[in-house]
Parts: structure tokens; sequence; C-alpha cells
């Protein structure tokens, strides 16, 4: 009896490893390979993506995408390969496919907020729209990036307040130090000037600006002059920019608007500015005759 049950046992286990067992093994044998790959490629990615030099902040930029797309990958390949054997074992998985996806839809409707973050924030790390360093501003608030990850990105304003914007808001980014600046300067002065003049001079300035070591590293191009650009109430606006390396143009732009005020001065050309003139006017005829008269 314990002979024939033995036989048995061993005649049902080699038909199951002749068949559902050697199907296990090659499914081991796949989900293997393919982690292989997957590791292989995404390294590939890595090193293309970071750059021949890369910088810190592009390394860890590479670093969070590839973890990302490593993590959804194994999860991928994992979960799928698992499911493949259990069937193969001969497990039911109607139940389980059906828990999964109850709690799959739970988990959506709960984080649908974090899902959008983390969206969001893989392609803004994929399309490299924001860096660390940059001056931007995105979701209402502005400054500089210090911090950018998957699920939010860490600004800090000119007074030092630090605000955290997650990515899942942000639906327009307004980049002011992407490759190159530009200052852009709106010149007032009086009808009365030559704007040709005054044009001259403003060129005449930013070329001794840009000569300045202290500042002429920063200036990529000369002044642009674009021209008297319209006529204001109590001014003639000239319109000018200049060109910078970026996050250095509003350093720029103070030196330049200093020396501005300082030559205007000196050549005697007017900066209008608002004011007011009282005029008293002159009595009547008759309410001078009544004045005089006492009447």
């Amino acid at each position: 009896m314990t002979t024939l049950y033995f036989s048995r046992f061993f005649d049902r286990s080699f038909e199951w490893f002749s068949t559902s067992g050697l199907r296990v093994v090659v499914i081991v044998i796949v989900m293997a390979v393919l982690l292989a790959l997957v590791k292989r490629a995404i390294e590939r990615f890595r090193g293309i993506y970071a750059g021949t030099f890369p910088s810190s902040t592009q390394v860890k930029r590479a670093d969070t995408l590839t973890h990302v797309i490593r993590d959804v990958a194994r999860v991928m390949i994992v979960g799928v390969g698992g499911m493949m054997i259990l069937s193969e074992l001969g497990v039911d998985l109607k139940p389980l496919l059906a828990a999964a996806g109850l709690g799959g839809l739970a988990i959506g409707f709960g984080g649908q907020s974090l899902v959008k973050d983390v969206i969001s924030g893989f392609f803004i790390l994929l399309e490299d729209s924001i860096r660390v360093g940059d001056v931007v501003e995105i979701a209402g608030v502005g400054g500089l990036v210090e911090e950018v990850r998957l699920r939010t990105i860490t600004l800090r304003d000119l007074s030092g307040n630090v605000h955290v914007v997650p990515n899942g808001v942000i639906d327009k980014v307004k980049n002011m130090t992407k490759l190159y600046s530009y200052y852009l300067f709106d010149v007032g002065v009086a009808y009365r000037e030559d704007v040709d003049e005054v044009m001259a001079v403003l060129k005449e300035i930013a070329a001794e600006l840009q000569g300045d070591p202290a500042f002429g590293a920063d200036i990529l191009e000369p002044l642009d002059m674009l021209g008297v650009d319209q006529f204001a109430d109590s001014a003639v606006i000239i319109k000018c920019r200049i060109k910078t390396k970026p996050i250095q143009q509003w350093r720029i732009g103070r030196e330049m608007n200093r020396r501005i005020k300082k030559i205007f001065d000196a050549k005697g050309i007017e900066i209008p500015f608002p004011h007011r003139t009282i005029y008293w006017g002159q009595p009547t005829q008759a309410a001078s005759t009544l004045a005089q008269t006492g009447t």
C-alpha cells in the first residue's frame, strides 16, 4: 500500500514537473532575464541623461527618474510573473484579481492628488523645465528653486520665505533663468530731450558697463536698443534690454540704472516725475471793483 502511494506520488510529481513545473522554471528564468535587461537599460539611460560631464543637479535628476522607472518595471515584471506562477501552481486568481481591483480602486479614489503630483513631477524632471538654482514663477509664487522632487518643488523667495508647491497644481511655468536672461529697461525722458542723443548715451553707458571687469563677465551681448516705445503723459519711454547670464540680470540691471541716473544728471538729461503746478488765477474786473469799493 505504501509502495503504491509513493509510486502514485512520484508519478504525479514527475508529471507536474514535466509540464507546469517546467513552465514555472521558464517563467522564473524569463523574469530574471527581464530584470537584468531592465537594470542594464536603466543604467544606460541614466548615463545618457546625466551627460558626459554631469553636474550634481543633473545626476540627482537622473537618479530620480531612473529609480522611478526601475521600480515601476520591477513591479510589473514581478507582478505578472508571480501571477503566472500562481496559475501554474493551481491557485485560483479570480478572488485575488477581484481584491486587487477593489484595492486599486480605493487607492485611486483616495490618492488622486498624490498620483497627479507624482506623474506631473516625473514629466517635469524628464522635460528638464525646472532645475535647482533657477528663478521661476509657478502656481502664483516665485523664487529660487532649492529642490526638485518627484512630488513637490521647493522655492525660496526674496524675503527668505520657503514655498513648497505640489507638482500636481503646476499648470504653467515661468522660468526667468533658462540658459540666459534679459533685463528690460523702460527709460522715461522729458519731451524736450533729443531721443537719438538719449539712445546714444544709453549705449555708451552699457558699453562702459560691459567693459567693467566686475560686471562684464556676466553680460553676454551689447545693449539691444528697441527704440521709442510709447508717449506717456509726461515722458517719452525708450525701451532697451541687455542679455546676461542666468540669474545675473537683476544685478546688472541695478548697476545699469545707477549709472543711468548719474550720467543723466551729469549731462542734464531730464528724467521726468509726476508734479503739479498750482495756479491761483486772476480775479475778474467786477470782483476787483467790488473789493476796492468795499461793497
